[in-house]
């Protein structure tokens, strides 16, 4: 069916007074237009990262499913090993302890390779950090001595690290206790409830957010913090005060391996296991003097500026500074 043409006129001018009403009236209308359902997709703000003075409200349940199991021991005593290389790492562009370089170089598949990349930062820079990390629920670990721990954050002197761990039997949100246990104190699968709760998509990568805070309290207690996108809000996470058993005088927001060579490829399992997945890590924030500021050069320098693939037994591993040490993202 075919439209007829109408002649074109001069319209009538339109009363200003009537066109600020109307534009006034809209306004309103859509302040009270109620907010559609917390759980839809469209409800999560896509490409948005939450401010961290954002409400402090409710706590992040765990599954009687969650809980710590002995089937968790071998990723938990890998992670230990780990902790006790980093506090014999040298600073500056090396990156691993001189045996895991001879352990990557001759290409051994028996004995672990650890290795991570990321900032570090520095003492008297922050007393708390934030950060946006990405999280991959299809990056399947097959073998059970390798994982990947990325990305895993902590402050300095911080009772807690919060790490996004991959292992054989799925990816998790740990809580470690650096003050108290020394291990996992709190554990999330990231199901299904998981990412509709603590999820957004930001530069294109599903990813939660993290916060680690000293308590305004006497002696060393801190809290941390996940996002609730439906909330709109920060939840505790966990809390814990003491000593810090790290012994390191530094902080870290890192992307870390302990993997083996897969005899049918000679590289890394997780090189091609991981091929199709971005780790990320964006809008890094200090907390110094009770404000949030994104991590700098100077308060957080990279672990190194020159990494190599081949160090990680992955040679098409890319590092990526996507920003003045405040975002980095690894590819394999």
């Amino acid at each position: 069916m075919s439209r007829r043409a109408t002649p074109r006129t001069h319209p009538r001018p339109f009363p200003i007074g009537l066109v600020t009403t109307l534009v006034a009236a809209l306004v309103a209308f859509l302040a009270l237009a109620p907010a559609g359902p917390a759980g839809a997709t469209g409800s999560r703000p896509s490409g948005a990262v939450p401010s961290p003075t954002a409400p402090h409200r409710g706590v992040v349940a765990q599954n009687a499913s969650d809980a710590p199991t002995p089937g968790r021991d071998k990723a938990v005593q890998a992670f230990v090993e780990q902790r006790a290389k980093l506090r014999a790492t040298l600073s500056g562009d090396s990156a691993g302890t001189a045996n895991d370089a001879a352990t990557a170089a001759s290409g051994a598949s028996l004995a672990p390779t650890h290795n991570f990349w990321g900032i570090f930062p520095q003492a008297g820079t922050h007393d708390g950090i934030t950060a946006t990390h990405s999280v991959d629920p299809s990056y399947k670990v097959t073998d059970s001595q390798n994982f990947t721990y990325a990305p895993t954050t902590k402050a300095l002197k911080s009772c807690m690290e919060v790490v996004t761990a991959y292992w054989s039997q799925g990816a998790e949100i740990w809580a470690w206790d650096w003050c108290g246990t020394s291990g996992p104190a709190k554990t999330l699968k990231v199901d299904a409830a998981f990412l509709a709760k603590y999820t957004t998509t930001v530069n294109g990568i599903t990813s939660y957010s993290v916060q680690l805070s000293k308590d305004a309290t006497s002696g060393n207690a801190w809290s941390s913090f996940l996002y609730n996108y439906r909330t709109q809000s920060w939840e505790s996470l966990f809390r814990s005060s003491g000593t810090d058993q790290s012994a390191l005088n530094y902080g870290w927001d890192i992307f870390e391996i302990y993997a083996t060579v897969n005899p049918a490829t000679g590289k890394g399992y997780y090189c091609t296991e991981a091929r199709n997945t971005t780790f990320d890590s964006t809008d890094i924030k200090l907390r110094r003097g009770g404000a949030w500021q994104l991590a700098t050069p100077t308060d957080s320098p990279w672990t190194s500026t020159s990494p190599r693939g081949s160090d990680y037994l992955c040679p098409s591993l890319t590092f990526t500074r996507a920003a003045q040490n405040h975002h980095w993202t690894v590819h394999p």
